[in-house]
């Protein structure tokens, strides 16, 4: 048969509906002869339409898997099985310029077990499909760099103590235990921060929510921060008069604080103000459109440091973020959206009145429906 500019397309609007798709789309007839192609297909191709539009699919788009095999010969789509109706996406490389693309296949039959009469391919460019991959790996290397710190240091103290035990004081016993239960508690704590992710990446985050005093919380995470060798006069504590109980679980509560606290500390500078105020419209109305009722609190963490850039903040609670620096894995914020949204609240971003970092954090002060 020969091929035709006119046969680029069936009608004008199946080649404006092959414009719209944001993948590069080919489509073969029984021949393997390219019948059309989207402009997204010719420039992941290198070639202009004009030269692709009735050449063989197989050399114009000569696709190899890893192992550096034809794709083609491998699949056969004209060929084998007639129940067959096409390929998942899998990671391939055009021969002719090495490029990486994620391809699927369609095949379509005229009737029931007949011959293939039409290939229809769609590529993607693989490059962002590697650079996540690559930010994944930075990932695991990070956490790996995360848990071989304290574990080194817990192994060269346990070593040493029992090696020498004899040789050391009391007092320097006590320092290197005392040492090696604090990485240990960092160890459990990084190990706690990937099973949530993983729990609020699944949707089987669990909360047991319980009336708690705020103030009272605040003032034990305070006295944990000065027993860790912080200075008392670092703290502030405001907390609004007849403020009400909020609903949380506990531990939770103390997991959100934490990271917040954390966070202030490292990344903040001077006075780290914790304080709660009744919530304010927005919150209530955000707890309102999850289920749990307009009474809520606002609780406030904000230090006086060089705050969160602006174009910053809509990245702050996503997984691994980072920001300027470096030095921990970048999943605390993330949890602690997460946890704070399992409860039915909120939690937002902004600057403190000093010009440091603010997060601003809602909570209800109801139980929850199967509770009431």
């Amino acid at each position: 048969m020969e091929f035709t500019p006119g046969m680029l397309m069936d009608n004008e609007s199946a080649g404006i509906a092959a414009e719209l798709i944001p993948d590069g789309l080919v489509a073969a007839d029984a021949d393997a002869r390219i019948l059309f192609l989207n402009s997204r297909a010719g420039r992941i191709l290198g070639r202009p339409r004009e030269e692709l539009v009735g050449a063989d699919i197989r050399e114009a788009v000569d696709l190899q898997d890893s192992d550096g095999s034809s794709w083609w010969e491998t699949t056969n789509p004209w060929g084998g099985l007639r129940i067959r109706t096409g390929h998942r996406e899998k990671m391939l490389m055009l021969r002719h310029n090495g490029r990486e693309v994620l391809v699927t296949a369609k095949y379509l039959r005229p009737g029931r077990n007949e011959p293939v009469n039409r290939v229809n391919i769609l590529m993607r460019d693989a490059l962002y499909r590697r650079r996540q991959e690559a930010e994944n790996a930075a990932v695991i290397s990070t956490v790996a760099h995360e848990l071989r710190s304290p574990l080194t240091s817990v192994k060269g103290f346990s070593s040493t103590l029992l090696r020498r035990w004899d040789r050391f004081t009391d007092e320097q016993k006590r320092l290197m235990l005392e040492t090696i239960e604090a990485d240990a508690d960092r160890v459990t704590r990084l190990i706690t921060e990937l099973l949530d992710v993983s729990r609020i990446d699944s949707g089987r985050l669990q909360i047991r929510p319980l009336p708690l005093d705020v103030s009272s919380v605040f003032h034990r995470h305070v006295e944990r921060a000065v027993a860790s060798g912080l200075e008392r006069d670092r703290f502030a504590i405001e907390v609004a008069e007849d403020l009400p109980e909020v609903w949380a679980d506990p531990d939770r509560l103390d997991q959100i604080l934490s990271n917040l606290l954390e966070n202030a500390v490292r990344h903040g500078d001077g006075v780290v103000t914790l304080s709660a105020v009744p919530a304010d419209a927005d919150a209530r109305a955000a707890m309102v459109a999850k289920g749990r009722g307009e009474e809520g609190v606002e609780i406030v963490v904000s230090d006086e440091g060089p705050g969160i850039p602006e174009d910053h903040r809509a990245l702050v609670f996503s997984r691994f973020w980072h920001g300027s620096g470096r030095g921990s894995t970048g999943l605390g914020l993330y949890v602690v959206r997460g946890l704070v949204e399992a409860h039915g609240g909120r939690v937002v971003v902004g600057t403190a009145p000093s010009g440091g970092a603010q997060f601003r954090l809602s909570l209800p002060s109801t139980a929850p429906e199967y509770l009431a």
